[in-house]
């Protein structure tokens, strides 16, 4: 039974971060990503100090205002005339530091480490029950799936909305459309989406789960409906295989879960290249002949 609750949250994180990966990439956003999951942070120590608990719901709260705040700021700087990879760097350090130290000053006998909020372990997830309705399961297992739900709602709802501001955000300011609403809408997705994976893969993981199974079905997609469904395919089979190579090696199952993350965007990559390579060759056969 631990196992299965093992490789449920795995399959949870990989299907949820893989939705809400995937307008990252689109939007050319993906160290937006890597902030927030350090930013969050600070969201988390503030709301345990105004609250004094480590109810999920809360938690859940302060990781959004920490991931709204920072989009809030990047696009503050960047619209001020700073670079936008130099307004991610000074929110990113800024916001984590000041969680770090929060966390030494006022939560340094709770369970909120530095190291349990990057790191993470999943191993540990089945140790935490939640009950609701008479149904027990791990905390991490509702709170997943709690974020999953809220992640297709948003995808169902503003699916056309998104797609029309990603590629085209001129026309979709003339004719209407909430583009402000909807940047902070999803930057709060993104925020739920971290937190929710933090017992499982932890801060820094998380990352890898959210752009890697995206930019994997970026090469393959010939649509953005099929590069959803890659990429929840993706990061479910990074769950699997990662978990039962970490078990086959005794090794950290979060970490092997990311690193096969990285190996199949390789393995997809390197096959593109092929195919691409061989494509060329035949063309310029049939040109000679």
């Amino acid at each position: 039974m631990i196992e299965f609750w093992v490789i449920v949250t795995g399959l949870l994180v990989g299907m949820t971060c893989g939705i809400a990966g995937v307008f990252l990439i689109l939007r050319k956003m993906s160290m937006i990503a890597d902030a927030i999951s350090h930013t969050v942070l600070f969201g988390i120590v503030m709301a345990y100090i105004l609250t004094q608990t480590l109810n999920g719901f809360w938690m859940l709260v302060g990781a959004a205002f920490a991931g709204i705040l920072t989009a809030y700021l990047v696009q503050l700087l960047h619209s001020s005339g700073i670079q936008e990879d130099a307004a991610i760097g000074v929110v990113f350090t800024s916001l984590f530091a000041a969680g770090v130290l929060l966390i030494t000053l006022f939560a340094g006998n709770v369970h909120l480490d530095v190291e349990h909020v990057l790191m993470g372990e999943i191993a540990f997830v089945p140790w935490n029950q939640w009950s609701l309705l008479g149904i027990s399961m791990p905390k991490a297992v509702w709170m997943l799936l709690f974020v999953l739900m809220i992640n297709v709602t948003f995808l169902v709802l503003f699916f056309k909305e998104m797609k029309l501001t990603t590629f085209d955000p001129v026309y979709a300011a003339s004719i209407g459309l909430p583009i402000v609403f909807l940047h902070y809408a999803f930057m709060t997705s993104i925020s739920f989406t971290t937190v929710a994976a933090f017992d499982s893969v932890g801060a820094i993981l998380v990352v890898a789960m959210l752009i890697g199974p995206a930019a994997t079905s970026y090469l393959m997609s010939k649509t953005i409906k099929q590069m959803f469904v890659y990429s929840m395919l993706f990061g479910a089979l990074a769950a699997i295989i990662g978990y039962y190579l970490a078990k086959l090696w005794d090794i950290s199952i979060a970490g092997m879960m990311a690193t096969t993350v990285g190996l199949l965007f390789m393995i997809v990559f390197i096959g593109q290249k092929i195919i691409e390579r061989r494509r060329k060759f035949l063309v310029h056969k049939f040109e000679i002949e």
